[in-house]
Order: C-alpha cells, then structure tokens, then sequence
C-alpha cells in the first residue's frame, strides 16, 4: 500500500467518510512532513521515513495515549538520534501522553518528563530524569542511567577523627598500586543512617564526569586520591574517556580532551567527594547521593 493508504487503512475498516479519512491523513502528513510521501510505497522510504509512517497510523485515530515500544530498535544510530528530535516534537505539538518503551537509558534521558525505570518486571523509582540521575534510589538505578555508567567500588565505612571515611584498595604497600585510598565524606553527604555503618562493607559509586586527572583537580585535592593504571583512552572529541585499572577494579573517568594519559601510564585520579554515591553491600539500596 502507499503512504497515504497504510496510514488510512484504520479508519477504513471504521468506516469513516472519505472525506475525513482525507483531511486526517492529510493533517497528520503535514504534522510529520510525509506530504511530498503520501504515494509512495515501504520499499522506496527510509527506515526512519516508515517509523513516521507507523506513528501517523496512530495519530490519525486520535488517540488518548500513544504506546511506543521501542520504536527505533532497528535504526541505525544517526537516523536514532534524529527520530528522537522528531518524536520530542510531536509530543510538543500534539499535546498528548506517550508511554514509551525502551532499554536505551540515552533515550529515556532525553525524552521523558517523567521515568519509571523497571527491573524483572518490578518498579524500582518513578521520577524526573534529573533526579533519577542525581538520587537514584538503589545500585540498579544508579548504574543503568547514565553512559559510561557509574563507577562501583567495594570499601569499608569507618569514622575516624570526627569524620567518615570511605575506605578502599589493598593493604599490600609493596607497590605503589596496592596503597589504601580513602575519601572523606564531606558534611553534606553526612546522614544519621551512616552511624549504621561503620565498620561495615559498603559499595561506593562515583560517575565518570567526577573522576578528574586534571593537574589543578590534584594539586589541591585533600581527599580521594587514587592511583590507577590507563588501559585504554577514548578521545570523543570534546572530551576523552580513560578506561582505567585500580587493583583489578575496572573504572571510568570522563576527562578533558587535553588530558596527556595514555595506555599503560600509572596516573593518580581523584574522586570528587561531594559526588561519592553509597550503598547498602547486601540490599544495593542507596545510603547517601
């Protein structure tokens, strides 16, 4: 069938005049710019070109809600990416609710007014992307929003000297890769929950935008320093992502573009403190954001 009779096809079997069969498709063409389409076929489209196809099906019902399940699965990334802008401007114009099914958190991120992130057919959170991103309820949640995802590390909760200390890495000081790193926890991560666990097994999380190798982040960092060795570096050109190895521990840093560490260089990194993420070792509920 043509563009202008896929789109039709549901209002056919309704029996909706021809006339407003008509202005329908024509409405919905114009709102996705398939007018110059409507007589073609599939096989002469664009993949992207066939999604809007399928979205002007719906449209012309004029639903209620539109579901979406994960409609840009067989896109190739470019074309992903602009379907994305596309579908955001739809929503706009239409003024309509669209549940939209997804596994890509990039997708989720950039769309959604609101999220709720799902795992073995459970809810975990429901909230805006911000927040998800910034308070995630739970290691899950945490790790599957943002790329590259959150970096996870085993440590120890200790207080010392009026102030918690996340406590990590070996105790072997025969090299300089087996020294422990600690980092303090400012003030404003300090919670009455973590009097719970001290002396107790936590995991830390920390993103790789607040891993730093900058000379100015180390010169004046007092706390979170950690010495790594680089396996890998990714320059993405207006940043550069360093694939890191702290005693078997795979990190991620996300740094500038300018950064000088190259594969097999042993560089200290420093964790920003104010950005430390910790969880429960046994249940991965979040601790503190």
């Amino acid at each position: 069938m043509t563009v202008f009779d896929n789109m039709a096809f549901g209002l056919k079997l309704r029996k909706v005049p021809k006339d407003e069969i008509a202005r329908k498709v024509e409405e919905a063409a114009r709102i996705l710019d398939l007018t110059p389409l409507l007589n073609r076929k599939p096989k002469a489209m664009s993949g992207g070109q066939r999604q809007r196809v399928a979205l002007g099906r719906a449209i012309v019902r004029n639903p209620q809600v539109f579901l979406l399940d994960e409609p840009l699965s067989n896109l190739d990334a470019k074309l992903r990416a602009q379907m994305r802008t596309e579908i955001s401007l739809l929503h706009k114009r239409l003024g309509t609710t669209f549940i939209y099914v997804t596994h890509d958190q990039t997708e989720a991120m950039t769309m959604g007014d609101r999220i709720v992130v799902m795992k073995g057919g459970y809810v975990q959170q429901i909230d805006s992307p911000q927040n998800l991103y910034e308070t995630p309820c739970n290691k899950f949640v945490a790790g599957f929003l943002g790329s590259p995802q959150m970096n996870f590390i085993d440590a120890v909760l200790t207080y010392r000297d009026g102030k918690y200390v996340v406590v990590f890495g070996s105790e072997d000081t025969k090299t300089s890769r087996g020294i422990k790193s600690e980092v303090i926890l400012p003030q404003s991560k300090v919670t009455p929950d973590l009097e719970h666990y001290i002396d107790k097994e936590v995991i830390m999380g920390i993103r790789p935008e607040n891993v730093h190798d900058e000379p100015q982040y180390l010169a004046n960092a007092t706390t979170g320093i950690v010495k790594c060795v680089v396996e890998i570096t990714e320059l993405m050109g207006a940043e550069t992502y360093l694939y890191l190895d702290f005693e078997g521990v795979k990190l991620t840093a996300r740094v500038s573009p300018k950064s000088t560490a190259r594969p097999q260089d042993e560089i200290d990194v420093v964790f920003d403190a104010e950005k430390i993420h910790l969880f429960d070792k046994e249940t991965e509920k979040t601790i503190i954001n």
